[in-house]
């Protein structure tokens, strides 16, 4: 990882007052991420706390048998590891970046000082909290009840909100992760997403996708998911928060590992 000078790219950090973004600002290190990088590892403690400003992570999931799949996405809507503000904690799954990107790093320690001095930081919090168990009860629904061809639409789709162009920088092998299935099954889905020209092509690395298409391709789950989540930030984390409120109680339902 590289590290650069800060700069405010994430959505929770915009959300914040000049006052509150004060607190966490000083502190800051900025830091860019290449796929594949290990942000953090199941097991390790949730410290620093991450901001991405741009790429994708995936939270994911080891299984007993050597197989992972992908529970969650993140780019520069969350943070990883902001529950920490609960304690010190262990990570429950391995955060991988999937796309390149920066963030915005803070110990834990830090981090738990400013949320206890800002209603506004606490807020951004709970509202990321809130969308991380949405996704999660998503995507445990989906990987149920849907096809495999249509579960991959929608990961295209979520990495696609992360990059500028239709230009996709993620590899098979990826994608058989993001799934918890074999390359062999990536590669006949990516063969059928071409055939209905959601996918334009997909060289070594790179896909290109036809967004309009995918989206039809894609099961329900994206589309409910999407309008849920960007409901709850725009009307919550608009809502204008009181200052350096005193800190009463802890209202967490959800992990980000």
């Amino acid at each position: 990882m590289t590290v650069h000078r800060t700069g405010i790219g994430n959505r929770l950090l915009a959300a914040l007052p000049a006052a509150d973004l004060g607190l966490l600002t000083p502190y800051f290190q900025k830091i860019s991420f290449e796929p594949g990088a290990v942000l953090v590892r199941s097991g390790d403690e949730l410290d620093p706390v991450c901001f991405p400003h741009s790429g994708a992570i995936a939270f994911m999931l080891d299984m007993p048998d050597g197989q992972t799949v992908a529970t969650t996405l993140m780019g520069r809507e969350g943070a990883l590891a902001s529950f920490s503000v609960l304690g010190p904690s262990l990570s429950s799954v391995t955060a991988v970046a999937r796309m390149a990107g920066t963030a915005s790093l803070i110990s834990a320690g830090k981090f738990r000082a400013a949320y206890g001095q800002s209603a506004a930081i606490r807020n951004v919090v709970q509202v990321h909290a809130r969308a991380v168990l949405l996704q999660l009860q998503h995507v445990a629904a989906c990987n149920a009840l849907h096809r495999v061809d249509g579960r991959m639409a929608r990961w295209l789709l979520q990495l696609h909100d992360r990059v500028l162009d239709d230009l996709l920088p993620v590899t098979q092998e990826a994608l058989a992760q993001l799934l918890g299935v074999r390359r062999t099954t990536v590669n006949l889905m990516m063969s059928k997403l071409r055939e209905t020209g959601a996918v334009r092509s997909d060289r070594r690395g790179l896909v290109e996708i036809d967004r309009a298409r995918l989206e039809r391709v894609a099961c329900d789950c994206y589309a409910l998911m999407q309008r849920k989540i960007d409901r709850m930030y725009c009307q919550e984390l608009e809502a204008p928060q009181p200052t350096y409120a005193p800190f009463r109680e802890r209202a967490f339902v959800a992990s980000d590992g």
